[in-house]
């Protein structure tokens, strides 16, 4: 009990700590060997930190809550807090739907003590981002409010099926909130939705974000720099992992295929389902037809407003397969035991192998380097030496 009372300890309130000795000068006097290090285990951590073995939400439902209070005009991050929180958000979403396909976001913004919902729930990534370029000119003012916002995103993800995913990511600038009443019930009641609510905290840590994340199993991050808020951002582009309550049930889709029309004597423009609201409002003669109902659609993945049926396409699926079968850490080897001088090139960028260690696949024992090893398991999830072996001519 101890040891986990010392653990939960601000790192202010532990022992002086001489920070400055991990760094060690070289025979030649240069500290870059002992850069390189912490950099090469910065990288090595990142791998080592996902989960493997766990089930994870592949349908995802996610609303980003931007903060827009007085507090986003600050110059820590430059040129301003809200210009960088836009920019990072925008490579966010591009990497949450590459990850995520099958999934949809959302944003919220508050200030003004009020919330207002920018975006739906949706699949396209470029209305998300045309809408959140239009937020560098608009102006930040006043206060935020949590309560209002998770109250917003509640409305619209209680309704989602109860095998989906349910997520609120709120970046919060502001050290305060004001709510209209007890934030403590809306806590309660986003915990009792099955509502993951998460935290990237731009100044301080606020005992309010942190409690709202420990109630409902999310995480809350506090950034250094620019650099850290992109990684903190990037974290919630893997699918978390599922909930007990997370049902578990076989899940009706459409593969519409993109056609000129459904009358093939004559082509005949229509109006989409999804610009039918908005201001962009076109008729055009080719789209996806939904298989069940013939609504007609201008992108994909996206859920009938018709008949409710969930529309995908084939790659949409095949992208969401490696969240399913995760590829095996690479292990550690000494560069000194590979066999022959030909193992001393990675094999996916064929530069040489200089550092202490290389890491091999457990399969093909093929080795790579440290940005190699990153790149498949984060981007390609495929082994390129067993790939390779597949397709080779020897292959059987």
């Amino acid at each position: 009990m101890a040891d986990e009372e010392v653990e939960k300890t601000y790192r202010w309130e532990g022992d002086y700590e001489k920070t400055w000795e991990v760094l060690q000068e070289d025979a030649a006097g240069s500290l870059q060997a002992s850069v390189d290090d912490i950099i090469h285990r910065a990288k090595r951590r990142r791998l080592q930190d996902r989960q493997v073995n766990v089930r994870l939400g592949m349908m995802r439902h996610l609303f980003v809550v931007v903060d827009m209070s007085q507090s986003m005009e600050d110059q820590d991050l430059k040129p301003t807090r809200i210009l960088v929180t836009l920019k990072l958000l925008e490579n966010f979403i591009e990497e949450y739907f590459d990850q995520n396909p099958i999934s949809q976001i959302g944003v919220i913004t508050t200030k003004n003590k009020r919330a207002e919902k920018l975006t739906e729930l949706g699949g396209n990534p470029k209305r998300h981002i045309t809408q959140l370029r239009t937020l560098s000119s608009a102006s930040c003012v006043g206060e935020p409010s949590i309560m209002n916002s998770l109250d917003l995103a509640a409305q619209t993800l209680k309704h989602m099926p109860t095998h989906t995913s349910r997520e609120v990511l709120i970046i919060m600038g502001s050290l305060t909130t004001c709510d209209p009443g007890d934030i403590n019930i809306t806590m309660k009641m986003v915990k009792d939705l099955n509502i993951r609510c998460s935290v990237i905290g731009l100044a301080a840590e606020v005992q309010v974000c942190k409690k709202l994340c420990s109630t409902t199993n999310g995480t809350y991050g506090i950034i250094l720099e620019d650099t850290h808020f992109k990684d903190l951002l990037l974290e919630h582009c893997t699918p978390p992992p599922a909930t007990v309550n997370t049902d578990s049930s076989l899940i009706k889709m459409g593969f519409p295929q993109h056609t000129i029309s459904q009358d093939h004597n004559s082509v005949k423009p229509s109006m989409c389902m999804c610009h039918q609201d908005t201001e962009a409002q076109s008729f055009t003669p080719s789209g996806y037809f939904c298989p069940q109902c013939h609504a007609k659609y201008c992108g994909l993945p996206v859920e009938c407003k018709i008949c409710g049926l969930t529309l995908v396409s084939a790659p949409h699926l095949a992208r969401s397969y490696h969240h399913f079968f995760p590829l095996e850490n690479f292990r550690e080897v000494p560069l000194e035991e590979l066999d022959t001088e030909l193992s001393r090139f990675c094999t996916g960028c064929q530069a040489q192998l200089n550092g202490p260690v290389v890491y091999c696949c457990t399969r093909c024992s093929q080795p790579f380097c440290i940005d190699c090893d990153l790149f498949i398991h984060e981007t390609l999830h495929s082994c390129p030496g067993c790939i390779n072996r597949r397709i080779g001519p020897n292959s059987s």
